[in-house]
């Protein structure tokens, strides 16, 4: 379950969610998990969506495990892919990729 946490850095007050403990950010169809001070993150994109009651669900996510080490080229930053039916379970995938 998602939950909102709130970060203060130079007299800011950031909000941002949390899935399972890692801050997830979303803009458009494009989300990062994880934390950016960390080895890794996950980069997901929303590929596809249908429409499903009063929202769009994404049927093609594709993630991307990916280094934050500035340093190396962003080609090779990409450790693991894989692309999932949902939301949810590129989510939990994504999660695992974290934790091991």
């Amino acid at each position: 379950m998602a939950q909102e946490k709130t970060e203060k850095t130079d007299n800011k007050t950031t909000k941002f969610f949390t899935y399972k403990g890692y801050p997830l950010v979303r803009k458009d169809n494009e989300l990062y998990y994880g934390n950016m001070g960390d080895e890794f993150v996950v980069w997901l994109q929303i590929l596809e969506t249908a429409d499903t009651a009063d929202i769009k669900a994404a049927t093609k996510v594709a993630l991307y495990k990916m280094a934050t080490d500035e340093s190396i080229d962003i080609f090779d930053r990409v450790v693991k892919s894989a692309e999932k039916n949902s939301l949810y379970s590129a989510l939990d995938i994504a999660h695992a990729w974290l934790t091991v």
